[in-house]
């Protein structure tokens, strides 16, 4: 009952990162906003989230674990409540900043209770439950928000949290016993602030940095600046702050297993992420799928991850941690390579068997690193460690999707310029009068412009798959980096201690 619960708040978190994309549209003619000003949606909640996240580790240590999750559950909740309610920008905005400044505990809790009320033994399988409720809400995420949209009203895509978030309370009211908080860490105010500028800062660059035109915006330089003096001035207050009595403990970084995980899962961020994010724009900007069709054919690829968590969480323990990280990356490469044979011409199995491949090993990543990740780190620092875990993961995807953005524009634009040279008038079938592709006419010339745009963009998004598959290639020799943890019956080495 206790894993049931805070995987209903686990999954409700990870869904509303992505279920309120495809409704943006919809928002924007009911609240009377510009394509500018609608983008708020999301860049508040993200932004909110990440500044939150890494007052996990403080707040389970002041407050104990069950306060900390039942507050988080009920704020996130009677946010959603909120945004549903919104009649206008501002409070849809202020709605979705609540969202995520109550929702950014959920994850990491859920991870830390799923550890702690297991054995050690039981840890992959443990973590392969977890692992499917963070996974299911990124790949369902569109899917359910399309038909909440097109069949009820964007408000339901936040209405729809108010029972899962009821049930959840419950469940973690009734079976999860409070602890007596530790209260062994002051709190780190100038610490805190600096953080929370320098993610804030990034959160925001990342995220308008393509809309903004990067580095052509004054908006842009400002957010570098701020990034770099906050970060700059977080480092150095850390590192000069007695061991932990710092906002971040930096000791979490002398663990060897813990720093080659969040390595790893900033990676899977990327990978995930950036991949779910190109494909609804290609399929429906390339290939004129209506978006309740893109939502089908890309489902399945979260079908192959579910499959193979399960799977995989009953290898975890007793096989090596590394060989299953290393066929994971390797098929997860294997998939990015067939997406890079893709061209105009795809049919639906195509599209649907690399995804379903994708996630299969997605899915021998996720468990196995989660579980490897945290194998040595002792358990006090387990709140702090799955906090900055997750914020990993976050920064990862948010890098991701702005990296593979800003290349798709770069080379759309160097490729129509290279496919546009080759358009001359020696070409007889670009001067046939009979052609719809004739150059002497206005609409020939149109017609000319747009294939070249489609092959061109087509060519972006292929040279986007590429740099993920390389990525992900390049990361598989990592894995010598971490060690298995020992037996049962020896004490599990820890690197980290608070006393």
């Amino acid at each position: 009952m206790i894993t049931i619960s805070i995987m209903l708040a686990t999954i409700i978190q990870a869904l509303d990162g992505t279920i309120a994309n495809v409704a943006l549209p919809h928002m924007q003619g009911a609240l009377s906003a510009s394509q500018d000003q609608i983008t708020w949606v999301l860049t508040s909640f993200i932004v909110a989230a990440a500044i939150a996240t890494p007052l996990n580790g403080w707040l389970v240590d002041r407050f104990g674990l069950k306060k900390v999750f039942l507050v988080s559950v009920a704020g996130f909740t009677i946010a959603s409540a909120l945004c549903g309610l919104s009649m206008n920008l501002t409070e849809i905005v202020v709605s979705r900043m609540l969202q995520g400044v109550f929702g950014a505990a959920l994850v990491p809790l859920s991870q830390s209770v799923l550890l702690d009320i297991n054995p050690k033994e039981k840890h992959g399988s443990a973590m392969a439950v977890w692992g499917m409720g963070v996974m299911i809400g990124p790949i369902l995420g569109p899917t359910l928000g399309g038909w909440l949209t097109d069949s009820y009203s964007w408000r339901w895509v936040f209405f729809i949290n108010l029972p899962i978030g009821a049930v959840a309370f419950y469940g973690i009211w009734r079976y999860i016993h409070a602890t007596t908080a530790a209260r062994r860490v002051r709190f780190d105010m100038f610490g805190f602030v600096t953080l929370s500028i320098a993610i804030g800062a990034l959160q925001m660059l990342l995220d308008r940095g393509e809309q903004n035109d990067w580095f052509q915006s004054l908006e842009t330089w400002v957010e570098l600046v701020m990034l770099l003096l906050a970060g700059a001035y977080f480092i150095g207050h850390t590192l000069t702050r007695p061991a932990g009595q710092s906002f971040v403990d930096f000791r979490l970084l002398k663990n060897s297993n813990y720093v080659t995980g969040l390595l790893l899962i900033f990676i899977v961020g990327m990978v995930l992420f950036a991949t779910r994010a190109l494909m609804p724009t290609m399929l429906q900007g390339l290939m004129g799928y209506p978006a309740a069709l893109a939502g089908l054919v890309t489902a399945p690829s979260g079908l192959g991850t579910m499959a193979a968590m399960l799977v995989v969480g009953r290898l975890t323990g007793k096989v090596d941690f590394r060989l299953l990280l290393g066929a994971g990356f390797a098929i997860t490469a294997f998939s990015l390579w067939q997406m890079t044979q893709y061209t105009l011409v795809l049919s639906q199995s195509d599209i649907v068997w690399p995804g379903v491949i994708q996630g299969v090993g997605l899915g021998l990543v996720f468990v196995p690193l989660s579980a490897a990740t945290f194998a040595t780190l002792s358990p006090q620092m387990r709140a702090e460690g799955t906090a900055l875990y997750s914020l990993v993961r976050n920064i990862g995807s948010s890098i991701g999707i702005a990296m593979v953005q800003a290349l798709l524009v770069r080379n759309t634009q160097i490729a129509h310029a290279s496919l546009t040279t080759q358009i001359t008038n020696a070409n007889p079938a670009l001067n046939d009068p009979s052609s719809i592709y004739n150059m002497g006419s206005q609409l020939g010339a149109a017609m000319i412009n747009n294939e070249i745009t489609r092959q061109a963009s087509m060519i972006a998004y292929v040279d986007d798959y590429w740099l993920m598959m390389l990525l992900t290639a390049a990361v598989i020799p990592l894995l010598i980096l971490i060690r298995p943890p020992k037996a049962a019956s020896a004490p599990a080495p820890v690197d980290v201690h608070l006393d």
